[in-house]
C-alpha cells in the first residue's frame, strides 16, 4: 500500500515539473531585442523582394530593431524554404512565402520541407497571372498562340518563375486543359523571368500582374487567369471568356519557424497586418499592379489548408 502511495506521490511530482517546465518555456520574453534577419527565396529585383523591401523600413519603426534581407536562392523558393524550416524558433529569422509554391512543391518531389511546417505570420498580397508575349511576336492573340502550339507541339516556349510554382501550375494547367503541349522554362525569379522574356529568349511567359503592368509598352497580355477582368488591362480577356477554365494567382506573405513561440507570431502579425492596413501602402500596392490583403495568422493557416485540397485534386493528373 505504502508502495503504491509512494508511486502515486512519484507520478503527481512529474507531471507537476513537466507542468511547470512547460509554463516556464511559453513565458514571454522581451521580444525583439536584436536585428532580425528576413529570408528572400527568389532574386532580388523581384517581386518577393520588392515586397520586403516596401516593408523593412516600416516593419524597423515598429519593432524598434533592425531587419536583415538574407537572399537564400534555388529551386523556385524551396531551398530559402527548407532553411526555414530548420531555423532556430526564437523570432529572430523569418521568410517570405508564396501560395501555391508551398504546397505545390511538397506534393510533387521530396523538397526538404513539409508545407505544415512553414508557420504563416501574415499574408499581405495577391497576384494575378497572365498569359503574355512580346510586342513584336507574331501572334496576335491568345487563339493564335494556341493554334501554332498545338500545330508544333513541343516547340513554343513559355517562360516563368520557378519550378512547380503557381506559374509552373498556370503553365501545366493550360496543356491539360487546352491539348497544346509546351516547353516550360524556370527562372529562379521573375526579375530573370521578364528579362528571358524582354529579351526575346522565350515565345511567352506567365507573368504577374505587376511585371506586366511595368512592362505594358512592350508586351501583349493574351488573357488573364482571374475570375473578372483584370482593371489594369480592361481590353484583355479572361481565360474563362475564352472557354478556358484556368484560375490561378500568387498569395505572398511571411513566415517563421515551427514551433515558434505565439507570443511571437503575434508581435510579427500585428507589425505586418499595420503595414497591409496602411492607405498609403495599398495604394502603392495597386498602382504596381498588384491586389493588397491583410490576413493574419490563424487564417492564414486556415486559408493554406483549404487550397491544400483543392491543389491536391487539381495535381491528381499532373506529371510528377
Amino acid at each position: 500500500m505504502k508502495r503504491y502511495v509512494y508511486l502515486t506521490i512519484a507520478i503527481a511530482l512529474i507531471l507537476g515539473w513537466i507542468l511547470t517546465a512547460r509554463g516556464w518555456a511559453q513565458t514571454e520574453k522581451p521580444y525583439p531585442t536584436r536585428e532580425i534577419t528576413y529570408m528572400i527565396c527568389f532574386d532580388p529585383g523581384g517581386q518577393s523582394d520588392r515586397a520586403a523591401r516596401m516593408q523593412q523600413p516600416l516593419l524597423e519603426n515598429i519593432l524598434k530593431e533592425k531587419v536583415i534581407l538574407d537572399y537564400v536562392i534555388g529551386g523556385g523558393g524551396a531551398i530559402g524554404w527548407r532553411e526555414l524550416t530548420r531555423a532556430k524558433p526564437d523570432g529572430y529569422t523569418m521568410a517570405g512565402f508564396n501560395i501555391p509554391h508551398i504546397i505545390l512543391q511538397p506534393f510533387q518531389q521530396d523538397v526538404g520541407y513539409k508545407t505544415e511546417q512553414i508557420v504563416p505570420v501574415a499574408i499581405f498580397q495577391r497576384t494575378p497571372l497572365a498569359l503574355a508575349v512580346l510586342k513584336t511576336s507574331p501572334y496576335k492573340d491568345y487563339q493564335g498562340f494556341i493554334d501554332a502550339a498545338r500545330k508544333n507541339p513541343g516547340t513554343l516556349t513559355i517562360g516563368s518563375s520557378g519550378t512547380f510554382s503557381g506559374y509552373h501550375m498556370a503553365a501545366l494547367r493550360l496543356e491539360k486543359l487546352t491539348g497544346a503541349k509546351f516547353v516550360y522554362v524556370p527562372f529562379t525569379g521573375s526579375a530573370r523571368e521578364m528579362d528571358a522574356f524582354l529579351g526575346g529568349h522565350v515565345d511567352a511567359i506567365f507573368g504577374a500582374s505587376d511585371d506586366l503592368i511595368k512592362y505594358k509598352d512592350k508586351s501583349r497580355v493574351l488573357a488573364f487567369a482571374t475570375e473578372s477582368r483584370f482593371p489594369g488591362f480592361p481590353d484583355v480577356p479572361t481565360f474563362r471568356e475564352l472557354k478556358v477554365d484556368l484560375l490561378e494567382a500568387v498569395d505572398r506573405g511571411v513566415a517563421v519557424p515551427p514551433k515558434t513561440p505565439n507570443y511571437i507570431i503575434k508581435k510579427l502579425e500585428a507589425a505586418f497586418l499595420q503595414i497591409a492596413a496602411s492607405a498609403e501602402i495599398q495604394a502603392e500596392k495597386k498602382k504596381q499592379g498588384l491586389i493588397p490583403v491583410a490576413i493574419g495568422h490563424d487564417e492564414s493557416v486556415a486559408y493554406i489548408t483549404k487550397m491544400t485540397a483543392i491543389y491536391k485534386e487539381l495535381t491528381v493528373d499532373l506529371p510528377k
